[in-house]
């Protein structure tokens, strides 16, 4: 009975395992070992994980090979890497930039090419075919290094727009080249071809860009409270759109990348929804796409004669010098700086995605031999690394730069309170303190609910506590820190101010009063002691629809002279909104307050798009009426001590707004005093 205990025993480790939970549990052993051990020695965690896959792997100690459960895993991780870089790609930028990305683009395809294909046919001796093909492998890249990128929050970098919005353009036009050779070889390169390709590009591209965002839209609108249903719907999307790709002839990253760019105005980079995204993949997904890959790396194709680690050598230091040289010229042309042509050299200069699938196309095909695939396997391991090493230093780079070269500012502490009336409006709020929230701020986020000290006071009190606490729930999502208060006291509004003066709160959230029929009494009630005694920034919301799916923010200013202390701290949380949504900004203002506005947007480098009407609303409120659309974001600043040349009075304004604006959101902003 022992010893077959003990046969059992053994049989479970016998190499390469196959025990499915035993395989899963040493894989997630990696992913948690691996980036810690090598941090302490400044080695990326990328780096260990592929590492960790030649050691474990069939041509390393053999421990696992690679089966469809490890080959699921790393596609996903692949797709996930192509769907994050678009979903976090910063589409004003890139429209403002998008002729830097073509010419990067142009260059990061064109150099490489023109480098390695003498080096193929002349130098290594290989056919035409062969040549042009593992040419077209060296312009490609894989954005393996992104997650650094991410990590450092130097995303919104324009070296890092330009790098890719230049990986899409170069990795599609390599792998149509691949469809190209393909249909060449096996004599399907007619007219017939041509047609068949461009149709299916135009249909793939319409289902995804014109389709596929209106579907979204519908969705996170009518399930708005169904969270969970809003990241399997992404994923959904991602995988689909990746096979369409392949549908279409094109390799199903493209897929994945062109999904992100569809769904990324309606999933804020500070949402809940863009948290669960990151974490699942960063957590899972991409480390086991580098694992597999280290898998497929056999470092014995060194030892095998010279032939192959001369082939090997020149793959990869072509590799190499086509893609520095490309990030040369484009910091030449652009002038961008040492640290910024570091960054692009090292966000482009990894090969592992489109290239396997070039590679191993051509392998299968018999287009390309044994040296060239073990050479190229050498390439993915030794261009990752490099890439790791590159984007890390120059991301620690650009970040001491920026925090030595730019303004010095000294903020004061930011401090969020949102009291609760109706909890039913309480995610809607929240969503908008994480938008809002600056990053740099340690301090927790307030959700109150003041309770009348009444009769019923101690149930009413401990069923607030109770809705508060499912809210900590909710907001622990994005990794946001909240703090609950719940209170009593004989004034609802001197509630609020009490407890607003004991956290030093400098920005309160609140919702829109609801309707009655005396608009006396509902200020009364509510916003009135807010706006006239409250000094902290005062932001008083109505959604009518999801925050994501608005097109653009209308912003109705008063002049900057009325206001001048206190603008900078609203604009900035209007831009962050702005960035956050992807949506430009049509500003109603005076001169005065665009110079203003103009001066911040410079002293802050602000990308966000503001566009200026001189319209007066406040003095005709129908002429906004008539360019606001119920997919439009209204904002309006209101000043406490309003002129009557500003404004008639508050009572004026909030029945205008509401009257003429009832289905749209809006959002009333009173500086703090």
């Amino acid at each position: 009975m022992h010893a077959n205990f003990f046969d059992h025993l053994s049989r479970q480790f016998d190499l390469p395992f196959t025990n499915p939970v035993l395989i899963f549990s040493l894989l997630l052993f990696i992913i948690l070992i691996a980036p810690i051990l090598l941090g302490k020695i400044k080695i990326p965690g990328i780096v260990g994980f592929i590492i960790a896959g030649i050691m474990i792997g069939p041509n390393g100690f053999n421990i696992l090979k690679k089966n469809s459960a490890i080959e699921l895993f790393s596609t996903i991780g692949l797709l996930y890497i192509m769907f994050i870089a678009g979903i976090e790609l910063d589409l004003g930028e890139f429209k403002k930039k998008k002729h830097k990305s073509f010419v990067f683009g142009f260059l990061t395809f064109a150099v490489p090419i023109l480098i390695g294909f003498p080096v193929c046919y002349y130098g290594l001796h290989y056919s035409l075919v062969t040549s042009i093909l593992t040419a077209s492998m060296f312009a490609t890249h894989t954005l393996v290094a992104y997650p650094i990128v991410n990590k450092f929050g130097i995303s919104k970098n324009e070296a890092v727009a330009v790098t890719v919005g230049g990986t899409i353009l170069t990795d599609t036009a390599v792998l149509i080249i691949l469809a190209v050779i393909m249909g060449s070889v096996q004599g399907h390169l007619d007219t017939s071809f041509w047609i068949q390709l461009t149709i299916s590009l135009s249909i793939f591209t319409a289902i995804v860009f014109l389709v596929i965002p209106r579907i979204a839209k519908w969705f996170f609108t009518k399930l708005e409270s169904e969270k969970t249903s809003h990241y399997i719907f992404v994923l959904s999307v991602v995988f689909f759109s990746a096979f369409l790709a392949q549908l279409a002839g094109i390799e199903p990253i493209i897929g994945a990348f062109v999904a992100g760019l569809a769904l990324n105005k309606l999933i804020p980079h500070s949402s809940i929804l863009m948290n669960r995204i990151e974490f699942v993949g960063n957590a899972l997904f991409i480390p086991f796409f580098l694992i597999g890959v280290g898998m497929l790396v056999d470092l014995r194709v060194l030892f095998r004669g010279p032939e192959a680690l001369i082939v090997a050598g020149s793959l990869t230091l072509v590799a190499l010098i086509g893609k520095y040289l490309s990030a040369t010229f484009t910091q030449w042309i652009f002038k961008y700086t040492k640290n910024q042509r570091l960054l692009i050299f090292g966000l482009s200069s990894a090969h592992a995605a489109a290239t396997l699938a070039i590679i191993l196309v051509g392998y299968k095909a018999k287009i390309i031999d044994d040296n060239i695939l073990n050479g190229t396997i050498i390439l993915i391991l030794v261009t990752c690394v490099i890439a790791s090493f590159a984007t890390e230093r120059a991301s620690r780079r650009i970040i001491l730069a920026e925090e030595t070269d730019g303004p010095e500012i000294t903020p004061e502490v930011e401090n969020i309170l949102i009291p609760i009336a109706d909890f039913n409006n309480l995610d809607n709020m929240l969503d908008l303190a994480v938008l809002f929230k600056d990053k740099t701020s340690h301090q927790p986020i307030t959700l109150l609910s003041v309770v009348p000290d009444s009769v019923n006071a101690k149930a009413n009190l401990l069923t607030a506590r109770k809705k508060l606490n499912d809210s900590v729930k909710y907001a622990s999502g994005n990794g946001t820190e909240v703090e609950i208060v719940a209170t009593l006291d004989h004034n609802v509004s001197g509630g609020v101010l009490r407890i607003a003066k004991e956290k030093s709160a400098n920005i309160i959230i609140t919702g829109w009063p609801k309707k009655t029929t005396v608009i006396d009494k509902f200020l009364g009630d509510k916003s009135a002691p807010l706006i006239e005694k409250s000094p902290a920034n005062l932001f008083i919301l109505h959604l009518s629809q999801p925050i994501t799916v608005h097109k653009t923010i209308q912003l109705v200013c008063p002049p900057a002279y009325m206001m001048e202390k206190t603008m900078n701290v609203w604009l900035a949380k209007v831009c962050k909104l702005s960035t956050e949504l992807s949506l430009n900004v049509t500003c109603y203002c005076d001169d005065a307050t665009k110079t203003h506005i103009n001066h911040f947007l410079e002293s802050t480098r602000s990308n966000v798009t503001f566009k200026f009407d001189p319209t007066e609303v406040w003095k005709e409120w129908k002429e906004l009426q008539e360019k606001i659309t119920p997919q439009d974001f209204l904002i309006v600043v209101l000043d406490r001590k309003a002129e009557t040349t500003y404004l008639l009075s508050l009572n004026y304004t909030h029945r205008k707004l509401e009257s003429l604006f009832e289905s749209q959101t809006k959002l009333l902003i009173y500086p703090q005093i």
